[in-house]
């Protein structure tokens, strides 16, 4: 199992790093679109929410572009679960109060048009996933080709 820790963990980075990439750039040429797919949520002001909405796909594609290279992995990883857990608390929320949104996963989201239906046990079972990836990476940052094992040197964290 030894052998195998760094290329389970080389799977997972490589997968959130994409996971964090397409998601910023599916929001980033629409910032104020962004901010009302947060606004949707109805979870703070309508001014925080746009802001938000603004910072979220600079966050994606940073934390997308640091797990690419295998840079400060484990800490890049606590990062994305923390997002990752808020947004799977966003998407709970939504779906107790009976609200009809997109999440905005993958896309500008917000509100529904009519007759399209919410599938929120999905989008929590996918994000679930992703923190999954999130946590293997929290357990064992040391991946193949990263910047980190090679600042690290072969025989870096285990």
């Amino acid at each position: 199992m030894e052998t195998l820790r760094p290329w389970i963990s080389t799977v997972a980075r490589l997968g959130l790093a994409a996971v964090w990439l397409i998601a910023g750039a599916t929001k980033i040429g629409d910032l104020a679109e962004s901010g009302r797919a947060v606004n949707a949520y109805q979870l703070m002001s309508y001014d925080v929410a746009k802001v938000v909405g603004a910072v979220q796909p600079f966050l994606e594609i940073a934390l997308g572009l640091l797990l690419l290279a295998g840079l400060a992995t484990r800490l890049t990883a606590a990062i994305s679960a923390v997002l990752l857990a808020l947004f799977i608390g966003g998407i709970v929320s939504a779906w107790a109060r009976g609200l009809r949104i997109d999440c905005g996963c993958f896309s500008t989201g917000g509100e529904l048009a009519a007759g399209r239906t919410t599938e929120y046990g999905l989008d929590i079972a996918r994000d679930v996933g992703f923190l999954v990836l999130a946590g293997i990476l929290l357990w064992w940052p040391r991946t193949r080709f990263s910047v980190d094992s090679a600042l690290m040197g072969e025989m870096g964290e285990r």
